[in-house]
């Protein structure tokens, strides 16, 4: 049987596509260690007006509720989070989209960390990552200053501006209408859409996964996903 694949499409202005992010990577949990993991940055916004989706900013009653659920969803997970929004959310995250498009670009190897980094100076130190020198100072730390520089020069690029708005459409293409989005592959060679992190027990499933024994402590929120 093939390994199982997926493809996480995320973009740092999510909450939620923090916490779909941070469950999945090896690093932080077992379940998700035997599959071929893909992360691909995409433009929410574009998304979001591709679909006709009202952010939940502006539905009456789902801004609070969203805040709640993000919060009780760390806490299960165990997920760092601050309980407040980062500086100036909801800001556009265009650059920093194709800030890591061009990352993924020349420095592959390096993508997820520099996701994590950023995913973590937003929602854990609630500190801005959207302007060019906000991501300066974040990629530097990762990918020393030359290459920061190199970088943010290349996120301006036709090249990079061709790359985010295809992985895009390759979002669409796949049925997305918001973030995260899941595209999931079995060893079967079957092939499935999921959308949003209290989904993702659905995902772990389909891909044949072994979630965490009920009643030991790695379960987490495992439980509260079904």
């Amino acid at each position: 049987m093939a390994q199982p694949k997926l493809k996480l499409y995320l973009d740092i202005v999510s909450p939620y596509a923090y916490l779909a992010f941070h469950i999945i990577r090896e690093q932080t949990s077992p379940v998700f260690k035997t599959c071929n993991v893909t992360y691909i940055p995409v433009f929410l916004g574009g998304i979001m007006q591709a679909c006709g989706n009202t952010p939940p900013l502006n539905i009456k009653n789902k801004a609070q509720w969203s805040a709640r659920m993000r919060l009780r969803w760390a806490r299960l997970f165990n997920v760092p989070m601050d309980e407040q929004m980062p500086e100036g959310f909801p800001q556009s995250s265009l650059l920093t989209q194709r800030a890591l498009c061009a990352v993924n670009l020349k420095y592959p190897q390096k993508l997820e960390e520099v996701i994590a980094t950023l995913f973590c100076c937003s929602f854990v130190e609630r500190k801005a990552v959207h302007t060019s020198n906000d991501l300066l100072s974040v990629l530097a730390t990762i990918l020393g200053e030359s290459e920061a520089g190199e970088i943010l020069e290349k996120s301006n690029s036709d090249e990079i501006k061709k790359l985010l708005f295809a992985n895009t459409s390759e979002a669409l293409a796949e049925g997305s209408f918001g973030v995260p989005w899941y595209v999931a592959i079995n060893g079967e060679g079957q092939k499935e859409g999921f959308w949003g992190f209290d989904h993702l027990a659905l995902v772990a499933d389909h891909l044949g996964l072994q979630k965490p024994t009920p009643g030991t402590a790695k379960e987490g929120g495992w439980r509260a996903l079904l």
